[in-house]
């Protein structure tokens, strides 16, 4: 996707499709750059409104055919719906919209004159920055596997910019909205592949592309090496599949001198059949995405080492297989960890915080000194929640509000849930520390507080994206199947932290 800036009089740009936004409600006098297409047209639009065949509603789309008239071979009016609640993220589903009507209409290329509609340029740079993420995001598509392929023509956007606009900021932002798209869009396509394809050791090649590309340092721990560390959470789960377990460690050093250094943990379970808990086969080709998280922490690696923040990050994802067979862990087991605590096994479903504990334990170990684990770790945090919004459980306030705000700045919904001590009981066991399933009552804060208890007192942040992880249909800069949740959140906090 070619992305550029280009200045000059709207009926002058060159192009298939020009988009214009209009608030709802709005008159022609009171935007400029209709006006100017107005009167290029002959008054035709003047027609659309008395009519009210273009109204400004929210999404709306309304497709003008310009013969020639001006330089786009077509115009779409976007409403954008009351101005005064419009949202960076509300911009970045708008171009979304707009991006998918163009690719619908064959559009080769797509001019963007959101710098033109005045309640738009109060957002600045960072409007600009979303206008850009959600058209790539929006025009995303995952064909991989289909025959006969149709992917959108659609492949170049040209922002339009006004004459008085500081373009070398505009750029900026465009090229740093590129970066964290691309990096969504890898993480999605990680999570749609199928998981035989996309296998534990298949995580480590992607890991292995991005410390090759973009000079982040790589280290991959492999069966062998995962027994020798004492990582026997880990190996436990992945005993029972054929395919071995990896665990892959990332790290970027943008300020060596200092001492912080922000641990991102990723849950990579390539495919979730419940073990010996089994699941039932309704749905079970759905477990394919257990390994988002894992996906997430991998892209927001690849665009943290492009955008270089002045922040350490080290990244630790631990990736397995959950199958049953005559090897596998069986409920009653108890097993080790790498923290040293001994856990007793209710479910072999279970699974995920298993492989969390032990990368949370190993990230302290290697210096981390904050946390945050991303992980589609239960389905009682899809009852609670729903599709719409991820969920946080902490054992600091303050980093809790860091991520909170990080994830504001980006659009992406996450809600805290409470982590009182008396949670806790459900996770003791009569003949281990910790037992890995607290039952159903509040399972998405029992499987949080499990994990507190590798954390220890490092300040520790878990994201449940069971729910978010996927969308079950199209909905704003979100395709139907993954949606790369996360992903930006992360990015954010790395600059921010």
């Amino acid at each position: 996707m070619i992305v550029e800036l280009v200045v000059g009089k709207l009926v002058k740009i060159q192009c298939d499709t020009l988009v214009v936004c209009i608030p709802e409600a709005a008159s022609l006098t009171e935007n400029a750059a209709i006006t100017e297409i107005d009167q290029a047209l002959g008054g035709n639009l003047t027609v659309l409104f008395k009519e009210q065949l273009s109204c400004g509603r929210y999404g709306e789309t309304t497709v003008i055919h310009t013969f020639g008239a001006i330089a786009a071979k077509q115009v779409i009016l976007l409403g954008i719906g009351n101005s005064a609640k419009l949202t960076i993220d509300k911009i970045r589903s708008l171009t979304a919209i707009a991006a998918r009507a163009a690719s619908k209409l064959s559009a080769k290329t797509l001019a963007l004159a959101m710098r033109h509609e005045a309640e738009l340029t109060r957002f600045g740079v960072a409007g600009v920055q979303a206008s850009v993420e959600g058209a790539y995001l929006g025009l995303y598509e995952f064909n991989h596997y289909k025959s006969k392929k149709k992917p959108s023509l659609l492949s170049g956007i040209q922002i339009v910019a006004s004459p008085t606009d500081d373009t070398t900021a505009l750029q900026a932002a465009v090229d740093k909205a590129l970066i964290i798209a691309d990096s969504v869009c890898f993480a999605r396509d990680m999570v749609n592949h199928p998981s035989h394809y996309m296998t534990p050791e298949r995580m480590a090649k992607h890991a292995e592309e991005i410390a090759h590309n973009f000079g982040v340092d790589l280290e991959i721990l492999r069966a062998s090496q995962i027994r020798e560390q004492g990582l026997e959470a880990l190996w436990s789960v992945a005993k029972g599949s054929d395919e071995p377990p990896v665990l892959i460690v990332l790290t970027y050093r943008g300020n060596p001198q200092n001492s912080e250094v922000l641990g991102l943990i990723g849950k990579g379970i390539t495919f979730d059949s419940g073990g010996i808990s089994l699941k039932p086969s309704e749905g079970m080709g759905e477990m394919k995405d257990d390994m988002g998280g894992a996906a997430a922490v991998l892209a927001a690696m690849k665009a943290i080492a492009q955008l270089k923040p002045a922040s350490n990050i080290l990244a630790v994802i631990p990736c397995a297989e959950n199958m049953p067979s005559g090897r596998a862990l069986k409920p009653g087991d108890v097993i080790g960890s790498h923290s040293g605590k001994t856990i007793e096994i209710i479910s072999t479903d279970a699974e995920g915080r298993l492989v969390l504990a032990d990368a949370i334990s190993y990230a302290r170990k290697l210096g981390a000194t904050k946390l945050i684990d991303l992980a589609t770790l239960t389905g009682a945090c899809v009852v609670a929640l729903g599709k719409v919004t991820s969920a946080i459980v902490a054992n600091d306030e303050s980093w809790s509000q860091a991520v909170l705000t990080a994830a504001v700045a980006t659009g992406e919904k996450m809600w805290p849930l409470p982590a009182f001590d008396e949670y806790k009981e459900q996770i003791k066991s009569d003949i281990a520390d910790l037992k890995n399933s607290g039952g159903r009552p509040a399972g998405a804060i029992t499987a949080g507080l499990f994990l507190a208890e590798f954390a220890n007192t490092t300040p520790w942040v878990h994201i449940d994206i069971a729910g978010t992880v996927t969308s079950e249909k199209e909905n704003g800069y979100n395709p139907k199947g993954a949606t790369g949740a996360g992903v930006r959140t992360l990015i954010q906090i790395a600059e921010t932290t």
